[in-house]
């Protein structure tokens, strides 16, 4: 199943407005978010109109979710080329390898009610792998883990993956039984493995008790509100399954429609451009850690974990901004069904792409800064996924997102006023109130008077203390405002029950 990291318009809708998803957890609200992004939409809209055109794309369906919301959907050119059907956000897509995440959903969801261990070896729940033979005699077991994070050790495997959505569990069953051949030991690298979601599949279906795209329709989609999302093509709606194509020449020839089968963990699920918001939506939710209702289908905690590298997959030395102009490296990971990218501004994206013979899509988002954007085509591999990929950092760099401020907690809320009272008089009976025991000891009361007279002189009077902002539960900082600048103040508490200032640092403010 090929997805970005590993290969690397008659008819135009336009829905304007926004449509809002339920069980978002939006950012706090600040009036214009929606208008920056607004501000680059045109561009985006030109960056994906030029590539339909570029590169003869049937249909193109794109939307940017924002704040738990639906902001921008927008279709172009044709879901069924021969009888003139537009291309809409309700047109059915297959999204090929953008299917596994679904299924590594649907492990952890069994993980999280004690039916299974990510740990265990997978051989004890599919017996036919107990007769494979390991390639080296140093080789762990292979285990659940393995298989949704690419470290099983099977080679890449997407021009012959592709072609395997049908099989069957025993035919399977027969492959698997006759031994496998493998590129590396367990565990010990990332290669891109769709035998290894098809043996996740089967996995989940025998934890389960169904067949996993019964089960990933029943615990995960209709929990979701994903009516319109589906495993058969034959099921889809009259009129709103987009036919796959390929470019020939001068001329589109439709491709063969690959069947629902016991394969279809590496890349058969079939969606709209509503329903998948509401996904991308659900994934932005799980953010920030917080004390709230959890009524997802996934607890946060879990979706969160997902989120989180596993295994490092590649980097990206020469990356830069979206403007060509600043050297931005960034480093790829792969977690379970999902890439994770962390760049040298510290920004995390997270998505996945997906191609099949007839289709090609893309989604990505950020975490820190509550949007996402995804596309979807009805072309054989259509190269959406730069693109996506672009338009999200072209969101990230220049609408001013983010990344989602922190709560205060209560404890930073009480510290806040008492440092900043400490740092201007060093009153003896309050340091030894807020202090840890490490604090005077690390550097004796009389020196730091003299460092803070240092660092606050030149700024004159003060005249106020800024608000704080909250870098974790127990990591604050805020501005002294004097006369003629601002001193920065960020401290840092201990991890006892009742947490103490452990560290204090001031920085001149720059100007």
């Amino acid at each position: 199943m090929h997805h970005k990291f590993c290969r690397g318009l008659s008819f135009l809708v336009f829905l304007l407005g926004t449509v809002a998803i339920a069980g978002g957890y939006a950012h706090a609200q600040v009036p214009d978010r929606t208008q920056r992004v607004a501000a680059l939409l045109p561009e985006i809209d030109k960056m994906y109109t030029d590539l339909a055109v570029q590169e003869h794309l049937p249909g193109l369906v794109y939307g940017v979710v924002l704040d738990g919301k639906l902001v921008h959907i927008r279709s172009l050119g044709l879901a069924d080329v021969e009888r003139k059907i537009p291309a809409t956000n309700s047109t059915e897509f297959r999204i090929a390898s953008m299917t596994k995440s679904f299924v590594a959903m649907a492990a952890l969801k069994l993980r999280d009610e004690g039916k299974l261990r990510l740990d265990d070896p997978v051989s004890g729940y599919l017996p036919e792998l107990s007769r494979v033979k390991s390639p080296t005699t140093d080789s762990p077991a292979l285990t659940v883990r393995h298989l949704m994070t690419m470290t099983a050790g099977l080679p890449e495997d997407n021009p012959w993956g592709d072609r395997q959505m049908a099989i069957s569990n025993a035919r399977i069953e027969q492959l698997v039984g006759a031994g496998l051949s493998f590129s590396s030991a367990p565990g010990q690298t990332f290669e891109y493995s769709n035998l290894g979601y098809i043996l996740l599949g089967k996995v989940v279906s025998k934890v389960s008790g169904m067949r996993f795209q019964d089960y990933v329709t029943r615990e995960i989609l209709q929990p979701l509100g994903m009516h319109d999302t589906r495993w058969d093509y034959s099921q889809a709606k009259p009129g709103k399954l987009a036919l796959g194509y390929r470019w020939d020449r001068d001329h589109w020839e439709t491709e063969p429609i690959l069947p629902d089968g016991d394969g279809a963990a590496m890349g058969g699920l079939i969606t709209t451009a509503d329903d998948f918001a509401h996904y991308i939506a659900f994934h932005l939710d799980a953010w920030p850690a917080r004390s709230d209702a959890d009524r997802g289908p996934l607890r946060r905690a879990s979706v969160r974990e997902m989120h989180l590298p596993q295994v490092f997959a590649g980097m990206s030395a020469k990356a830069t901004t979206t403007d060509g102009k600043t050297s931005n490296p960034r480093v790829v990971f792969y977690s379970y069904g999902l890439n994770v990218l962390r760049d040298s501004r510290d920004v995390v994206t997270v998505g996945h792409g997906g191609g099949l013979p007839g289709f090609g899509s893309q989604y990505y988002f950020s975490p820190d800064h509550g949007v996402g954007v995804f596309a979807f085509t009805n072309l054989r591999y259509g190269p959406v996924y730069g693109r996506t990929g672009k338009a999200l950092s072209m969101l990230v760099e220049r609408a001013d997102l983010g990344p989602r401020p922190i709560d205060v907690s209560p404890i930073l809320a009480a510290r806040y006023p008492q440092v900043a009272q400490l740092v201007q008089s060093w009153d003896a009976q309050l340091g030894s109130t807020i202090v840890a025991e490490n604090f005077f000891l690390d550097r004796s009361r009389e020196d730091w008077m003299t460092h803070a007279r240092e660092k606050l002189a030149p700024i004159g009077k003060i005249t106020s203390v800024g608000p704080i902002s909250a870098e974790n539960k127990l990591r604050g900082a805020f501005a002294l405002i004097g006369e003629r600048g601002k001193v920065d103040v960020k401290f840092t508490l201990t991890p006892e029950h009742e947490p103490k200032v452990q560290e204090i640092e001031l920085t001149p403010a720059k100007q």
